[in-house]
This record gives C-alpha cells, sequence and structure tokens, in this order.
C-alpha cells in the first residue's frame, strides 16, 4: 500500500514526507526528486532511450518520473495520460493537506476496483458496467475528479439476473477453462500448457467447405486467428507460444494468415514476437507474462488424476482390481465370499466385458465375488472386502 502522509514540525505546520513516490500502471511520480529513471529490465537501449526522450518532454521541469517495465513499447499519448492523472493525484493531496491540522493519512494506494479503472478503462473501452451502487460511486467520483470525459460510459447495472449471466461472462469463462475452443465455422482449435510452453493446434473439424481445399484451409485458418488472438488475451496466456495452424500449398496464403495474426494481437497490451509461419504451417511467437494465466488463477490440480488431466480406462481399472484380488486374497483360504464395490461403469464392463475373467478369478481363487456398484464411488475408486 503506497502512504503519504503528514507529519507536525512543532507549531510551524506541516510538511510532507520527503520520500513520496504515487504509482501507476506505466509510471510512478516522485513529485519531490527532480529525475527521470528507467526500468532495468527495459532492456534495449534503443528503447530506453526513447522512454527517457518520451517522459523528459512532457513532464514539468520539477517532478520526477520512474518508467515501469509494463511501459515498454507504450505510446506517448498513454504515457502523458497516466502523467496527466498522477500530477492531478499529487496536486489533490497538496490540496488536502492545507486542509488538515494534525498528524493523518492523505493518501492510500487505490482499492482493486479504482485500479482496474486507473489501468484499463480508457476511451477504446466502450462502456464500464457496475452491479454493487457502493462501488458505481466510488469510482464515478474518482473519474470525475481525474478522467470526467469518461463519465458517460460508465453505467450501473440494475438488473436481476446475475452479471456475469447477464452479459455472458461466465459462459466466456468456462469456454477459457476447456481445451478444445469450437470455431463458428465447425472447425475447432485445442489449447495445450506445458511447463515448458503453450501448443495450439487448428483443425478443419465437421468444415468441409463448398469450393477447394485450400480455400476452405485458408477462411479455417483466418477464423482461428482471430479466437487464438482472443484466447491470448482473456487467459493472459504467456511465454513460448507454438501454432500449429492446417497446413496451406501456397505461401501467399501461408502470408496472409501470418500478417492476420499480426494485426490481431495489436489490441494486445501484452507485448508479443511473431516469426514467419514456417512450411509446415507452423508460426513461433513470445508473449510478456504480465500475471498468472486464467487457468491458473481458476483451477488446482485435479485430485482425482493428481494433476495429469487424465483418468484410468475402465479396462485399465478392472485389470488392477483383479492383482488386487490376487495379492489379498490367495487361494490357500477356500470358502470365504469376496465383496468388491466399484463405481457403476466398472461394475458395467466387469458384468458385461470382463464376466469370463472373474469367472476364471472365482475357480483359481477358490472364492465367490460378489461386485456391488456404488453411485458415489469415483471411477477409479474400489474396496475389497469379505
Amino acid at each position: 500500500m503506497v502512504q503519504v502522509a503528514k507529519e507536525p514540525i512543532g507549531t510551524k505546520g506541516a510538511r510532507l514526507t520527503s520520500h513520496i513516490s504515487i504509482p501507476g500502471r506505466h509510471l510512478v511520480l516522485m513529485p519531490t526528486v527532480n529525475h527521470i529513471g528507467i526500468s532495468r529490465r527495459i532492456e534495449d537501449r534503443k528503447e530506453r532511450e526513447r522512454l527517457r526522450g518520451v517522459i523528459e518532454e512532457i513532464r514539468p521541469s520539477e517532478l520526477g518520473f520512474i518508467v515501469r517495465t509494463v511501459s515498454e513499447s507504450a505510446s506517448k499519448e498513454k504515457l502523458q495520460s497516466e502523467m496527466e492523472f498522477l500530477i492531478k493525484l499529487w496536486a489533490n493531496i497538496q490540496v488536502e493537506m492545507e486542509k488538515r491540522s494534525k498528524p493523518e493519512l492523505l493518501h492510500k494506494d487505490l482499492s482493486i476496483s479504482l485500479r482496474a479503472v486507473r489501468d484499463l478503462f480508457t476511451r477504446e473501452v466502450d462502456r464500464l458496467i457496475i452491479d454493487s451502487m457502493d462501488e458505481y460511486e466510488s469510482i464515478m467520483e474518482f473519474i470525475l475528479a481525474f478522467e470526467s470525459r469518461l463519465r458517460y460510459s460508465v453505467e450501473l447495472y440494475e438488473g436481476s439476473e446475475p452479471i456475469f449471466d447477464a452479459f455472458g461472462i461466465e459462459m466466456e469463462i468456462s469456454r477459457a477453462l476447456n481445451n478444445k475452443i469450437w470455431l463458428k465455422s465447425g472447425g475447432y482449435i485445442v489449447i495445450e500448457m506445458t511447463e515448458a510452453l503453450t501448443a495450439i493446434d487448428v483443425n478443419t473439424g465437421s468444415y468441409v467447405g463448398k469450393r477447394n481445399p485450400e480455400e476452405t484451409i485458408l477462411k479455417t485458418n483466418l477464423e482461428a486467428v482471430k479466437e487464438i488472438a482472443y484466447q491470448l488475451r482473456f487467459r493472459n496466456i504467456g511465454g513460448l507460444i507454438v501454432i500449429d495452424f492446417i497446413d496451406m500449398e501456397k505461401k501467399l496464403n501461408r502470408e496472409r494468415v501470418f500478417m492476420a495474426l499480426k494485426e490481431a494481437l495489436k489490441k494486445d497490451k501484452a507485448k508479443s514476437t511473431i516469426l514467419h509461419m514456417s512450411d509446415l504451417g507452423l508460426i513461433e511467437m513470445t508473449r510478456k507474462r504480465t500475471r498468472a494465466n486464467l487457468n491458473r488463477l481458476l483451477t488446482e490440480p485435479c485430485f482425482y488424476c493428481e494433476g495429469r488431466g487424465t483418468v484410468k480406462s475402465k479396462e485399465t481399472i478392472c485389470y488392477e482390481l483383479f492383482r488386487d484380488l490376487e495379492r489379498e486374497y490367495p487361494a490357500s483360504e477356500e470358502g470365504e465370499n469376496v465383496y468388491v464395490l466399484v463405481n457403476p461403469e466398472i461394475d458395467t464392463v466387469l458384468r458385461e466385458d470382463e464376466q469370463e475373467s472373474i469367472i476364471d478369478l472365482e475357480k483359481r481363487l477358490k472364492k465367490r465375488i460378489t461386485i456391488i456398484a456404488k453411485r458415489d464411488f469415483h471411477v477409479e475408486q474400489y474396496e475389497i472386502s469379505v
């Protein structure tokens, strides 16, 4: 939390602490230091010089600024807009200081909703819709003070339906947690995330088209480009990304898909680097990691399959069960009944497909095996008892 406090000096009034920094998304304002700093994580020398030149040009001479890592490739207009916001915020702090006669808090860091407004709510956003009256009033007060031209884009949602349902957010989150995403044409893309990279595979699916195969493939790839760019932003996928487009014979078509992807990623705030498509239809790219991806925020490793993302086949579970029976109840103890509790799907397989195996096992173990279905059992769960 950033705090600016007012401290007393005897009976002569008050002064602000000398070390003050007020952070924004791209810049940090240092109102008491005449200095320009550039994040060390911005390694490109030309970009560092460009950013320093931009800040030197637009800042008031008596104020200092630190350029944060996220500012890499940021436009002059974006930096200037944030600088104006921070300067207004500092002016408000000074006004509040003059009103106070005793030590107290003058400013603290913004709440998460106000930080979202500060960082994400620009003229490029059509509407900001809020379903909380308290948050709406807080945001409106904030916008009227620092960005009044955006006030007409803020709406209070008062519908009876939950806001996520009303605007399809719940459905989009559900789609984002699936590996397979269907396209309108009938094609689909598959997104697989690994420790090293993210692989995206494009398939025609049920879409066969009405003309030649090359046009069908091109149309599917171009439709996939828009969905991929959206999913990269929405899921916040970073690091190395390999996209396997459907193979195209014509070099011109491969170039069209490459340029379409570059164009689609221009809206992305995260920096990306894209290599040209190979003859095999692969595009390699990197996208800067800014925060945890959506999948990691909303999911956790499956405790059923221990994070493998799969479960054992029904046949595998049956054979494991048979081996456990042989280990637990050797043939030396004749005449006991053995009860096996299993998931209903395993019960079906044991009774229909593995009936002969059970009869053979009963003969070898000299025991009667009784199968009992338990609806509350996981598919991999079973219990053996006498």
